[in-house]
């Protein structure tokens, strides 16, 4: 068995296998022991693993002697906004937009925000020890020190009503929109919300059986969307994931927009209203150069941090910032939410487009002119070891150079697995194909192949 680990986004892996009921529970003993709290929310999406692993998270909490709030079926960003409504440390059972069989859990700390990794690590090492040693020390509580166990049905309304609220009293009413709800989280929210706005709603992928769940669905798979906004005559899609934590929004011809168009268009609009905070929108390092290009011709200041929206809401907070988000569609609007959350951009883009009488692609037209971009993953036997290749860096700094301000090259080991991920943006399809080669060969070279 291979011990699941916190990534860029919590602890994933295959349920029951990397991720099991002994693992969860042993996550759930550390993270009481690590976190000070008295009392922790959970909540899951709808894979069919999902009530196993809760299960077992919730009772190695409770084996610590804190007590537990089942909030069951919920977003992740639901989860997030009752953690910093209620002021409690919080988990979410999901593995995004992983297929079904995978899960995880995400872990929230007092406020709603995600944890620092220095806390991850602390967690990380108790669940060592408590996985070698379950009955070691420190002594497990008894009688009234055992933790509950309870279940919340109102925590979703709260979250229902908080989403309700986000347009400040206005409406959608003469907006027709196609929701993919990707069988997941949301399947139970978002037709509701939009059409309490007054929005005429077709909902589709909303039938969760525990299997179907981002399965040719959502915004891994925003194509089925756009034929149904096509088939439907709609004037927008909005595709999530599993956990409803991202966005891929359509128009009303099936252009797919991603997070840095909608990012841009949200950037421009703050902006344009005194509403930007700083004048500043924080991206990762993967956002498109043409994002940065359409900023900058608007005077609007871009910080860039690395990959995950814990390092953007990091950024936003340092600074006091108001806005981020990353090319996947996790977009945070610091003044409503800690985190990414796809109904809650889905609700504000689509009063975007009334509040200024126009459709999405009319209003995104042209905004970010995208450089070509291609991102692949070399394999490689130690790619821990990119950061002290000079052979690696010295290729880096000559191609930089080639291409001065008209591209861009990212090379990072990936977190979870054997690979150097490449990403390199290139005016010159020819150059970026170029370009892409030359390195993925050089890695594989420096770095070693995997072997088997």
């Amino acid at each position: 068995m291979t011990l699941a680990r916190f990534g860029t986004d919590g602890v994933r892996g295959l349920a029951n296998e990397e991720l099991t009921a002994d693992v969860a529970m042993a996550l759930g003993r550390a993270t009481a022991r690590v976190i000070p709290a008295t009392t922790f929310l959970i909540g899951r999406d709808t894979r069919r693993s999902g009530t196993l692993i809760q299960a077992a998270l919730a009772a190695g909490l409770a084996t610590e002697g804190a007590d537990v709030i089942d909030l069951g079926v919920i977003p992740t960003p639901g989860v997030a906004y009752l953690g910093e409504r209620r002021e409690l440390p919080a988990a979410v059972v999901s593995a995004s937009h992983n297929p079904f069989a995978d899960n995880g859990i995400k872990v929230f700390g007092t406020g709603g925000s995600k944890l620092p990794l220095a806390t991850e690590a602390a967690i990380e090492a108790a669940m060592d020890a408590i996985l070698a040693d379950p009955d070691g020390p420190p002594r497990r509580p008894t009688g009234h020190g055992v933790g509950r166990i309870s279940v919340d049905e109102r925590g979703p309304d709260e979250y229902r009503v908080h989403l309700e609220s986000s347009l400040e009293g206005r409406r959608l009413d003469g907006l027709h929109v196609v929701l993919d709800c990707a069988n997941g989280a949301s399947s139970a929210f978002a037709p509701g919300v939009f059409r309490s706005l007054g929005a005429r709603v077709t909902a589709i992928s909303c039938e969760p059986d525990g299997a179907n769940i981002n399965d040719g669905c959502g915004s891994t798979s925003p194509d089925k969307v756009a034929n149904a906004v096509v088939a439907g005559g709609a004037d927008l899609g909005l595709a999530f994931d599993g956990d409803a934590d991202r966005l891929v929004a359509v128009d009303h011809t099936g252009a797919i927009a991603d997070g840095d168009t909608l990012l841009a268009l949200f950037a421009i609009d703050l902006a344009a209203h005194g509403r930007l905070a700083g004048n500043t929108v924080v991206v990762t390092v993967m956002t498109n150069l043409g994002f940065r290009r359409a900023m900058a011709e608007r005077d609007i200041a871009v910080r860039e941090t690395s990959v995950g929206d814990r390092h953007v809401l990091a950024a936003i907070d340092a600074e006091g910032l108001s806005l981020g988000g990353e090319q996947s569609g996790h977009i945070i609007f610091r003044q409503r939410a800690t985190t990414g959350d796809g109904m809650l951009t889905g609700l504000i883009l689509a009063d975007l487009l009334l509040r200024h009488g126009a459709s999405l692609a009319a209003l995104s037209d042209g905004v970010v002119v995208r450089v070509p971009q291609r991102l692949v993953n070399v394999a490689a036997a130690n790619p821990g070891r990119l950061a002290e290749c000079p052979q690696i860096w010295e290729a880096v700094a000559e191609i930089e150079d080639e291409l001065g301000d008209a591209g861009r090259v990212l090379l990072r080991p990936s977190g979870t697995e054997p690979l150097v991920r490449i990403m390199v943006e290139a005016s010159d399809p020819d150059q970026l194909d170029a370009i892409v080669e030359r390195l993925s060969v050089l890695v594989r070279e420096v770095l070693g192949p995997v072997t088997h």
